[in-house]
């Protein structure tokens, strides 16, 4: 039974900056870029719509799709559809659509925690989502004005933060168990051919050692061995998730170690686990955490939107230019290394 899609009749459009940081003082001409929300796909069973943003540049065609998984924050609305503009406002500047939908386990859904099967990590339903989001992406593009035959089908990506990290694994092939029915569940998504996995959780077993790691037993079961599709794992080098493991910010650098295939590893120096703050502008989390730095942001985009155009085959050196002037000499903000 399909699901069927309508909007709000509002929809925002804002002015933003380039994937890069312009130096102080200085003006830079801003791609402008469009941002509509809610837009609503009613999914047979859901105890609640499925509700989006869309993000996206003002003019091209054959844009390549990025599907943006928010993470399980205290937040109302960071850890939903009204989150993460930092990133997605600099990635729709790039060239690509984002589409960013609010999942079951986003707070300002915690009404129907009690009374739903899967909560409050909704670790499964929240890949359905981005399935039923792939699956309806016609719908989508009637909704959303100025939209429709824009998308390149063929160029779909997942983006993840922590939680959100977690989610975009099991799209690209991970493997778990479910911790209730003890069944092995592969949530493969093969219209999905990139990933971005920012923050995200690493290997399981005794190494999910700390005082919170009972909480997310399905973690323990992931199975990076079959994860054999590219991507860019991000990972800062003072993300110590020690509710969860002893092992230290390496933990996050798992999915790169452990996965086969093309990955590549963007380790961004000094960077917590908001990485410098890409789910919210002047969000308290990341000024409570420590990890408020618009640099480290502005990079983190520019240097994700590079490597998905060169995956993608758009023909530019951006990857390579980004790279050379944010990973290297003294004022680099990380490093990168592939395999």
């Amino acid at each position: 039974m399909p699901a069927s899609a309508s909007a709000s009749a509002s929809a925002s459009a804002s002015a933003s900056a380039s994937a890069s940081a312009p130096a102080p003082g200085t003006v830079r001409e801003a791609t402008p870029v469009l941002s509509y929300a809610p837009v609503t796909l009613r999914v047979p069973g859901r105890p609640a719509d499925l509700t989006l943003r869309v993000t996206a540049p003002e003019t091209g065609t054959d844009l390549p799709l990025i599907l943006l998984s928010h993470g399980h924050g205290g937040s109302l609305s960071l850890s939903s559809e009204d989150g993460y503009a930092p990133v997605a406002q600099r990635w729709a500047a790039a060239g690509f659509v984002v589409i960013q939908p609010t999942h079951l386990s986003s707070r300002r859904l915690g009404h129907l925690w009690e009374t739903t099967a899967g909560a409050p990590l909704f670790w499964r339903s929240r890949a359905e989502d981005m399935i039923h989001v792939l699956d309806h992406l016609d719908e989508i593009e009637r909704v959303v004005p100025l939209l429709a035959g824009r998308l390149d089908r063929e160029a779909v990506a997942v983006a993840g933060h922590s939680l959100g990290g977690s989610t975009a694994e099991l799209l690209l092939g991970a493997g778990v168990t479910d911790p209730d029915s003890g069944e092995r569940v592969s949530l493969l998504e093969p219209r999905i051919k990139q990933g971005l996995l920012l923050a995200a959780p690493g290997r399981g077993g005794d190494t999910l050692n700390g005082p919170m790691a009972d909480q997310v037993p399905v973690f323990r079961t992931v199975d990076f061995t079959t994860m054999t599709g590219s991507a860019l794992v991000v990972a800062g080098d003072q993300d110590d998730s020690r509710h969860f493991t002893d092992m230290g910010p390496a933990w996050h650098y798992d999915p790169y170690h452990l996965a086969p295939g093309a990955k590549t590893l963007l380790t961004v120096f000094g960077a917590g686990h908001l990485l410098g703050g890409i789910q919210g502008y002047d969000a308290a989390e990341s000024a409570q955490l420590s990890d408020e730095n618009p640099g480290h942001v502005a990079a983190i985009a520019r240097l994700s939107a590079a490597y998905l155009h060169s995956r993608f085959g758009r023909g530019d050196d951006a990857w390579k230019q980004a790279r050379q002037e944010l990973t290297t000499g003294p004022e680099a903000v990380g490093r990168v290394e592939s395999k």
